[in-house]
């Protein structure tokens, strides 16, 4: 049962450490992709003036849908925002000792930071115009002039 009282939700917004790894859990062949995200801080120091950078590393883990999706588009130095839940994790070593873990695992991600840091893929995907076309300068008088005869009958519908 759940308690109406907690929540356990993670955002970030950071820079991917590296491409996401896809696999596959083996029996029932479920998508996980495994990814490090950094997270920056600047602290301010006020008896030194000095300021100092601190940077988290997170570990971000993605089930099904997408897994598939960070895979195929997410790149190292990518910025996102991320949301998700906190998840523990307990296991014994190879040496019997027991070792622990918490992941971040997401839910949800956005695509942040300058549009032309995204893919050549997706910048090839835009149409381009046909190489038949001519430039406009190349037009005659007579289409030149047809949008504004265009124009002047908009301007007469009447309402």
């Amino acid at each position: 049962m759940r308690d109406k009282n907690s929540l356990n939700k993670v955002m970030l917004i950071g820079h991917l450490g590296k491409k996401p790894e896809l696999t596959y859990l083996p029996k029932i062949e479920r998508a996980v992709a495994r990814f490090s995200l950094a997270t920056n801080e600047r602290y301010f120091n006020p008896s030194t003036n000095e300021s100092t950078d601190r940077t988290e590393w997170h570990k971000i883990v993605a089930w099904g849908k997408l897994a598939e999706f960070c895979e195929k588009y997410l790149d190292k130095g990518k910025q996102i925002y991320l949301e998700g839940k906190l998840r523990h994790r307990s296991w014994d070593d190879r040496d019997g000792n027991k070792r622990y873990a918490t992941d971040v695992e997401a839910e949800n991600i956005t695509f942040l930071g300058k549009r032309e840091d995204q893919t050549e893929d997706q910048d090839q995907a835009e149409p381009k115009p046909p190489s038949d076309l001519k430039p406009f300068s190349d037009l005659s008088e007579d289409a030149a002039e047809a949008p504004d005869k265009e124009k002047e009958d908009e301007d007469e519908v009447p309402f």
